[in-house]
């Protein structure tokens, strides 16, 4: 058969759609198909951070999407007497935005399916089941049911993010390891919010541990665990949610319900993220509980990690080997999630009054550490990808420990044209070498200039924005960049590195002195498995998503 589709991409979520975006603006043809006739419409995940928002930018979806979001949004723990054990609101605006935003995601959804009408290659059928599928060493062959009937059609590459009931896992026999816990909980989303209060409090109270958050346009989510005695039917009472409100709203009568569900909390993980051709993502590949609002925002990072890696193999400029770095990527910090959030709710979620108590004590004589609680408070906890496997050189970085394989902060910066703009949207969407304080052409051979031009890598002279105006060495193919506050020279400061090569998604992907650029340019080069020269047959030229908006 004919391939018909780069990309067969199955669910049409949040994690689905961001792949189809990113996709799109690499001219990658690709079709989505979701059972649903429609998008969910109610609320469900509610926290987004900076990472996420940095990946809606690089959509070129940013300022479509903040308005549904709530910035800078303090988390506290509080006990069973409303005493806070700890709070997170972190400052830090490392990647150009805020760590913790509470956020509404139907209308964050909706921004990325309307997101989809930019490009001509990007089609999503609703009402289209997943039904199979079948691989060889050229394509694979996916069968889709829809009212008119079942097709078969074939793609260069499958991407299940079809849920944590994923069909497309089924379909590859892969076991979902992990657990499910008995406990159950209640969420309901209430419209023209009754507190009015912004942040979030998570309740660990022994009589009943909740959560309450504050969200854009009037919602507030509230959840409380139930208990075992405590029927469906019981709960779906207007008395049952007048007792579990009594004293979190000053009238629980007069409460208006966007939706009330009852769910449990999984914690369950793929052994691994791809089979052949085949890759899963989001919840089809990791589940966590909710304490640290990081399923959504594991699944943005799926599709930040793996979409740029599917369209450099798709154009011919990396070989097939660059795709198997998504397993030994994002494997691991998916892990770490998951077991922080598990960790976490076991914090949480005693209803033993001897072990809420105990755990009170041992809280407040932590935080009582002024170190302990400016951990806790700027969410260093937090873990952040550090990859020292995959499509990453670190062998020539003289930094210890190396920024290779970390993400790269992104300040405000200026350029002759522009003026306070953040640094994704001066570097475009794809690869680009940064020099600081050095020429490119002096620091890298033409040889190695001619193969970053092949990879379609962008050359970028960083430089004090005192310095913007010198025009001694101006070159068209060198991007000169004005550090506007000093946060870039702050990072080479604190590096012993001056030549960085960044990836699409925003990692280090090598870094050394700059005599040694040639060699880390060719490790790179090597790791991504780039080809002698590139190949745009198959798809599109790699534009700048940000400009096609």
């Amino acid at each position: 058969m004919q391939r018909q589709h780069d990309v067969v991409v199955v669910g049409a979520g949040p994690v689905g759609l961001m792949f189809a975006n990113l996709l799109g603006g690499y001219g990658v043809s690709v079709l989505v198909v979701d059972q649903l006739p429609s998008l969910i419409d109610y609320p469900r995940a509610v926290g987004m951070d900076d990472e996420s928002l940095r990946t809606f930018q690089a959509a070129g979806l940013v300022d479509e999407v903040l308005p549904h979001t709530a910035p800078n949004q303090r988390m506290r723990f509080v006990n069973g007497k409303g005493k806070v054990l700890a709070q997170m609101l972190p400052s830090t605006l490392d990647f150009g935005w805020p760590r913790r935003n509470g956020f509404i995601q139907p209308l964050a959804d909706q921004v990325l399916l309307e997101g989809l009408s930019s490009y001509p290659n990007v089609e999503v059928r609703w009402g289209t089941s997943f039904v199979d599928l079948a691989q060889d060493a050229d394509g694979v062959d996916v069968t889709v049911s829809a009212e008119h009937g079942t097709e078969t059609m074939r793609a260069a590459y499958v991407i299940g993010s079809d849920g944590g009931r994923s069909g497309t896992r089924k379909a590859l026999g892969m076991e979902f390891e992990g657990k499910t816990s008995s406990t159950r909980w209640l969420v309901v989303d209430l419209a023209s919010d009754p507190l009015g209060q912004p942040g979030a409090v998570i309740g660990a109270d022994p009589k009943r541990p909740y959560v309450c958050v504050g969200l854009p346009h009037g919602v507030r989510r509230f959840e409380f665990m139930l208990f075992d005695d405590e029927s469906e039917e019981m709960v779906d009472t207007p008395e049952f949610m007048a007792k579990l409100l009594d004293g979190k709203v000053h009238d629980p009568s007069r409460i208006e319900v966007i939706r009330r569900r009852v769910y449990t909390h999984s914690s369950r993980l793929v052994r691994d993220f791809r089979s052949g051709r085949v890759f899963l993502a989001g919840d089809a590949a990791h589940i966590m509980p909710v304490w640290q609002g990081q399923g959504y925002n594991s699944g943005i990072r799926d599709a930040a990690n793996l979409a740029w890696k599917l369209a450099a193999v798709l154009r011919g400029q990396c070989d097939d080997t660059l795709l198997s770095s998504y397993d030994a990527e994002r494997h691991g910090h998916a892990r770490a999630m998951v077991d922080l959030s598990t960790l976490v709710g076991a914090w949480v979620s005693p209803t033993s009054r001897l072990v809420a108590g105990a755990r009170d004590l041992f809280l407040g004589s932590l935080t009582r550490i002024p170190a302990v609680k400016s951990y806790l408070v700027e969410m260093r906890f937090k873990p952040m990808p550090v990859f020292t496997e995959g499509a990453v050189a670190p062998a020539t970085s003289a930094t210890k420990p190396s920024s290779v394989g970390r993400i790269f902060p992104q300040p405000r910066v200026d350029t002759r044209e522009e003026a306070d703009v953040l640094l994704d949207d001066v570097l475009g969407p794809w690869f680009s070498v940064l020099v600081w304080n050095n020429d490119p052409h002096t620091a890298l051979s033409e040889q190695t200039r001619a193969r970053l031009r092949e990879l379609g890598a962008r050359l970028v002279w960083l430089r004090p924005v005192r310095e913007l105006g010198w025009r001694d060495r101006d070159r068209d193919d060198v991007l000169l960049v004005g550090d506007r506050a000093g946060r870039i020279q702050q990072w080479f400061q604190d590096a012993d590195d001056s030549v960085i090569f960044l990836r699409p998604d925003r990692i280090v992907a090598g870094a050394c002195p700059g005599q040694r650029a040639d060699e880390m340019v060719a490790d790179v080069l090597a790791a991504l498995g780039a080809t002698a020269a590139g190949s745009a047959s198959s798809v599109g030229s790699v534009g700048s998503l940000g400009a096609a908006r």
